[in-house]
């Protein structure tokens, strides 16, 4: 699956050192994530492995540079009732955000979702992370919900935020991202 400048695609072992370089060993990346950060290259390796387990047997994908194919981080999506689709996650690292990556990561998603019958769509973020809520504005998503929980991390609260929109069919069924 593509967009204009990255592909998504499964892992593969051989993507543990960009991952862990670009992605995993940032605290800024994992601030607002659910992951801890990745300390060594020994523990990228093996979280390597895991990754590569757990894609195999859900939507997501790593996310890869069309220029270079260089893996810059992951996407994923998960049906959460018939039509009702939700991201499960989009991660970029510090040196590919703010160059409209998100965006074409979101739409992609959300074309998927549609392709798969989607109706509905519903992304989520922690209410202190402005960019991501930035981006999901930005694409036309409204506040559903939002609530208290606690990060299992350290133990310290958030409020999640959670919003929706209607998929509508996109013209030639092209995803946005792929429209001039």
């Amino acid at each position: 699956m593509e967009t204009r400048d990255l592909i998504l695609d499964k892992a593969r072992f051989e993507d543990w050192e960009n991952l862990y370089r670009n992605v995993w060993s940032w605290p800024e990346t994992a601030r607002y994530m659910l992951w801890t950060v990745t300390d060594s290259e020994e523990e990228a390796r093996a979280r390597m492995e895991r990754t590569i387990a757990w894609q195999r047997d859900h939507d997501v994908w790593t996310v890869y540079q069309k220029a270079g194919r260089q893996a810059i981080g992951w996407a994923g999506l998960a049906e959460l009732s018939p039509g009702i689709w939700q991201e499960t996650s989009i991660a970029l690292g510090p040196d590919y955000v703010g160059r409209g990556y998100g965006r074409q990561l979101l739409e992609l998603l959300m074309e998927i979702a549609r392709e798969r019958g989607g109706t509905e769509f519903h992304c989520s973020t922690r209410s202190e992370n402005r960019a991501s809520q930035a981006l999901i504005r930005s694409c036309g998503f409204t506040l559903a919900a939002s609530g208290p929980c606690i990060d299992q991390r350290d133990g310290s609260p958030y409020v999640l935020e959670v919003y929706a929109r209607e998929l509508r069919p996109c013209a030639a069924g092209l995803p946005r991202s792929e429209k001039k």
